[in-house]
């Protein structure tokens, strides 16, 4: 058992280790995990409403305690930092995270928890099934505590607080320092909307009580068709939903044409308007060298408008799913640089660019 317990103590602490730095590389992704939560509990409990409508301001803070916990709990397992306090921190943490991911399987909600952030996606049930797994090892640790020698090595476990937390700061000041996302720099999105292997299906037929598969649809009309199943998943478009529009028609395969700077305003309630009299300068100088700028927003008409008036920017904007606009920009306002459909640049507002550095960059 002495031998399980320090198996189980590497496998723990690594895994929240490794879960803790992806998800602290993109704090505002985690973000939205939280929000959405909290808007689905607020819709499945209405007695509870209000309080879990409460949380949402407050999902960004919570984001950043939650990765940085994982991570400083992860080091100090694995440095035997006060285990009896460690195992039991890290066994209330998982019991949250399998609430949630058995509330993600079971009543299909949330069907990507967000554990691996954007690095790794599983499913609902294999989310639930990785903290099961999780959790017996944890109580492992819990009732096998005193197997595991404690070290004096708090500074350790100070000097990776620091780091984690400055790790997530950097990533909401700036951009995630690995981007992870489909809409990254050095992406093609046109063929990112695309199969990148033509799809294989398996047909699922029955008949008389009898369960039968095939890779190719079957003529027998006496067979009745259960279900559909694609064998390749990983050839399946890594982008689905990003579609560009305003009130005269589609303009997304417009996006893909030429040189443009995307001006993203995911919604008014949270801009950043003291970076915008540096984006305008910015745009009118990309304007006069063959860049089109354009704003994309999910707000309404009247009032991006009203917003373009207010802040002096002759450009014509077009709508987009605020979903998709959470994906392509973290930052609020935020510069999405495309070329021919290659995403060239992107930048938070605290890092808007020179004409010379997007100039360079669509050359």
């Amino acid at each position: 058992m002495k031998i399980l317990a320090q198996i189980s103590r590497v496998i723990v602490g690594f895994l929240f280790i490794f879960s803790g730095v992806i998800k602290l590389n993109d704090p505002v992704g985690t973000q939205y995990k939280l929000e959405e939560y909290f808007e689905v509990f607020a819709a499945d409990l209405p007695q509870f409403h209000d309080f879990f409508i409460s949380l949402v301001p407050l999902a960004l803070y919570f984001s950043v305690f939650l990765c940085t916990a994982e991570v400083v709990l992860g080091i100090a397992l694995l440095v035997g930092y006060k285990p009896r306090t460690t195992s039991v921190l890290l066994l209330l943490i998982t019991l949250f995270f399998t609430f949630l991911t058995f509330y993600s399987a079971y009543f299909n909600k949330v069907t990507d928890c967000g554990c691996f952030g954007a690095a790794i996606k599983l499913t609902p049930w294999t989310s639930f099934g990785k903290d099961i797994f999780l959790l017996v090892l944890i109580l492992i640790l819990v009732f096998y505590r005193k197997k595991i020698k404690p070290l004096p090595t708090g500074i350790i476990v100070v000097l990776s607080t620091i780091a984690s937390l400055g790790i997530a700061v950097y990533a909401l000041r700036h951009l995630p320092i690995m981007d992870l996302l489909p809409y990254r720099v050095g992406a093609n999105i046109p063929a990112q909307m695309k199969p990148s292997e033509p799809l294989r299906y398996q047909y699922i037929f029955e008949k008389n009580g009898e369960i039968s598969k095939f890779e190719q649809y079957p003529s027998d009309t006496t067979l009745v068709f259960k279900e559909m199943i694609v064998l390749n998943e990983d050839a399946k478009p890594k982008i689905t939903d990003y579609k560009v529009w305003n009130d005269t028609g589609d303009f997304t395969e417009e996006t893909f044409k030429g040189k443009k700077l995307f001006l993203i305003i995911k919604n008014f309630s949270d801009i950043n308007t003291a970076a915008l009299p540096a984006i305008s300068k910015l745009v009118t100088r990309v304007k006069s060298n063959g860049i089109e700028p354009i704003v994309l927003t999910s707000g309404d008409s009247g009032e991006i408008e009203k917003f373009l008036r207010e802040h002096q920017l002759t450009i014509p904007f077009y709508f987009v799913d605020a979903t998709v606009l959470k994906t392509i920009s973290r930052s609020n306002p935020g510069l999405w640089l495309l070329k021919d459909g290659t995403v060239k640049g992107k930048w938070h507002y605290n890092d808007t660019p020179e004409a010379n550095e997007i100039l360079d960059l669509v050359k």
